[in-house]
């Protein structure tokens, strides 16, 4: 919702205008001045085609039932075990939880569990370890993108700044948590995608709308997204590596805007960034851990047009991450868990200084979390459970203009459940954040910072009949200066088997974050507002979901939302930047998914998964005289996005093909710096060379469009990954573990 964000551009106390261009075909732009694709660019290509047919010798057939893909975890749904449709009536995402089970604080069916309660009304969908390795996406943000059809804006190639947006709120807005924990920086809201080793994930859910009753984090105006790590092992060691080359086309193109100087091509570029990852585990009756480590090199040197029509190739924009994980499991009784997780991540990055500059400044970037977890679904008495969670996290952060900052910030949550009755379940719980900001720069008058945020909550599940449940929950949330009551209300219907309704009411309420309160730039041109309201506002949403048979699957949504005291970063006469509580931001929209799975049974083909979305969202924001009718919309906020993907599965593999389209966006308030159209086209292969070995390959914006994500920042055209994960597991026999 900020037309101004926290990107490096702001970092270094610049701005830069951005002029509005024409319209585009409805899949992108081509580069006017075209790259020269020469005969050796074709290796590029064509090394996919030599991947792209089932290897289905005996030796691999014999192995497909175990070497194959991993069949969709189950999800209890609230069908009675006769009228339950199969498993995979409704692909790999499909929204789950029963109510009428006690099995709670999430749903590993091994016995470890995360933070929070089965779902009840909100909507909720949930992409498996199997999707996330099928798609073999890049990040957490193009995952989401090309799973759930989210709209992302991004800044650029790996490594950039990006923003994710649910139901028309960007990052800042959306609870981001990691294993249940909260994870978006209270410094300024964001989250950095690039953190997240998705082959470390195990599954990720996503809350959509501000009622989630399920984590009741504050802050969640949009949703919540929780990405889990964390698994109980298996008995026995595992090990596990993953590597990766992604390469773009190399052409020439022009050294500037102007013309003239040529350069490239650039053989380089084929071998443009390569990701690794390592992860072992080991599992035993008493307890088990995991660790794992990752790295990634990326040079972000692209090919794309600029805003003058002239090819160019991008610089000055490369990235080196790495990071690590730790977790081990102690099981301290049959019904209470012990979980100790360390994670760790370094970032060393060049942000040009401009979008089109080969001038950088540098940006490092180190955290370090520490989450201990307990978790006790039966405590004292077999209808009282609870959990508990403490996290510490450190976050040093340099840019190479003499800004520093390091941060603590100390995270406890605490959590109740009591199944007073079989229709009847109270939940309680109490979070707390302490926030140590100590940022350094010549600008600073007061470097050191604290605060205090927490909230403590009431929910009851009431089901006077199996197929209905009422759910009345009400927060009360603090920063210490303020505090606010925060209700909410939902209800579940399953009338049949095969269809249900959810519909819920809530109050959404976020404070501002520190940036907003309390940033100064190097060059004071950006300025923090220690005078902001927080953002207050009102939503409610219906969604219906039905599922005849296994072959088919429907689900549809339709939601409003008012958040008054919008928080935007303006431009002031004097050209000083400073958020300002400008008007009352409005949404409405409505989100529909088909889905069809089709049995084809020739061959070594199985199945054809097709899935088709369509998200439709109105906004206004009414700041000043603006009123309904002069129909500006919120920045960043297209009105259409379709989606669609085929998903043709073998015994040994798998073919997936994804598509994107969003409509014109706008880049601000104003909405006079429109956005083209763009289409992006995906296509991801995966092949099982026996029982420990799987090569893929990966086919990004095979439409080679040229768009803009952000105003002024191009994204890349076509690039090919190619990679291959290996999984070795060793059985534990007696005392033994291999």
């Amino acid at each position: 919702m900020k037309i101004f964000n926290h990107g490096p551009h702001r970092q270094y106390g610049q701005k830069q205008e951005f002029q509005t261009k024409g319209l585009s075909l409805p899949c992108g732009r081509w580069l006017n001045s075209k790259p020269d694709i020469r005969p050796y660019s074709l290796v590029f290509l064509m090394s996919l085609v030599v991947l792209c047919f089932p290897v289905t010798s005996p030796v691999f057939s014999q192995e497909a039932d175990e070497a194959g893909t991993a069949a969709p975890a189950e999800e209890p749904r609230n069908e009675t075990a006769a009228e339950a449709p199969d498993d995979d009536n409704a692909g790999e995402r499909r929204e789950g939880g029963d109510y009428g089970e006690y099995r709670d604080f999430g749903e590993d069916p091994e016995g470890l569990t995360v933070t929070g309660t089965p779902e009840t009304t909100q909507r909720m969908e949930l992409i498996t370890r199997e999707e996330i390795e099928k798609r073999n996406a890049r990040d957490l943000a193009s995952l989401l993108e090309e799973t759930l059809d989210m709209s992302v804006t991004r800044y650029g190639g790996y490594g950039n700044q990006t923003e994710l947006n649910l139901r028309g709120f960007d990052t800042e807005r959306i609870a981001i948590l990691i294993d249940g924990i909260p994870a978006n920086s209270p410094r300024s809201g964001e989250f950095d995608v690039n953190q997240v080793d998705l082959n470390n994930v195990e599954r990720i859910e996503v809350i959509y709308g501000g009622s989630d009753t399920k984590y009741n984090v504050s802050g969640a105006l949009g949703g919540v997204i929780n990405i889990i790590t964390v698994k109980k092992q298996k008995p026995g060691l595992s090990l596990g590596a993953v590597l990766s080359n992604t390469g773009y086309l190399p052409g020439k193109y022009n050294a500037r805007h102007s013309g003239g100087e040529t350069g490239g091509p650039h053989f380089e570029d084929l071998f443009d960034m390569q990701a690794l990852s390592l992860q072992a585990g080991y599992g035993a009756e008493s307890f088990s851990w995991k660790a794992s480590l990752f790295g990634n090199r990326a040079g972000n040197h692209y090919l794309y047009e600029d805003d003058y029509g002239f090819a160019r190739r991008k610089v000055s924009n490369e990235v080196l991450d790495l990071g690590g994980n730790g977790s081990f499991v102690f099981n301290l009784s049959d019904t209470t868990t012990l979980l100790s997780d360390t994670k760790a991540y370094y970032a060393h990055r060049n942000f040009p200084i401009t979008p089109n500059s080969t001038g950088s400044a540098l940006a490092k970037d180190f955290r370090l979390t520490e989450n201990l977890l307990l978790n006790a679904p039966l405590i004292f008495r077999d209808d009282l459970g609870t959990e508990g969670a403490l996290s510490y996290q450190y976050s040093a952060t340099g840019y190479g203009v003499d800004i520093e900052s390091f941060d603590h910030y100390l995270t406890g949550i605490n959590r109740w459940n009591w199944y007073a009755h079989e229709k009847l379940t109270l939940r309680t719980g109490i979070d707390w954040r302490f926030l140590y900001v100590d940022s350094r720069s010549a600008t600073e008058t007061r470097p050191v910072k604290t605060a205090n945020q927490g909230g403590l909550y009431v929910t009851g599940e009431f089901s006077p009949v199996k197929q209905f449940m009422v759910v009345a929950s009400v927060k009360g949330v603090t920063d210490t200066r303020q505090y606010a009551v925060v209700p909410k209300l939902g209800f579940r219907w399953d009338p049949h088997p095969q269809f249900s309704l959810k519909n819920n009411y809530f109050r959404s309420f976020k404070f501002p974050d520190f940036d907003d309160l309390y940033y100064r730039s190097l060059d004071s041109m950006f300025v923090g507002n220690p005078n902001l309201r927080p953002e207050d506002g009102l939503g409610a949403d219906l969604s219906g979901e039905y599922t005849p048979n296994k072959w088919f699957n429907l689900s549809a949504t339709i939601y409003g939302q008012r958040t008054a005291d919008s928080i935007h970063w303006v431009k002031s006469a004097g050209g000083r930047w400073s958020p300002e509580n400008i008007g009352t931001a409005w949404f409405a929209g409505a989100e529909l998914r088909p889905a069809f799975t089709l049995s084809i049974d020739r061959g070594v083909f199985e199945t054809l998964k097709l899935g088709l979305s369509y998200q439709f969202q109105l906004s206004w924001l009414l700041s000043g005289n603006l009123s309904f009718e002069d129909a500006y919309r919120i920045p960043y906020q297209p009105t259409h996005i379709l989606g669609g993907s085929a998903d043709l599965q073998w015994k040994t593999g798998s073919l997936l093909v994804s598509v994107h389209y969003e409509t014109t966006r706008y880049a601000d308030t104003l909405n006079q710096m429109a956005l083209e159209p763009y289409c992006i086209a995906h296509v991801s292969y995966n092949q099982n060379l026996g029982k420990n070995l799987t090569v893929f390959a990966s086919l990004r914006n095979i439409l080679n469009a040229h768009y803009e994500s952000f105003a002024g920042y191009y994204m890349p055209g076509i690039s090919l990954t190619l990679g291959a994960r290996t999984r070795i597991s060793f059985e534990q026999k007696g005392n033994s573990p291999l």
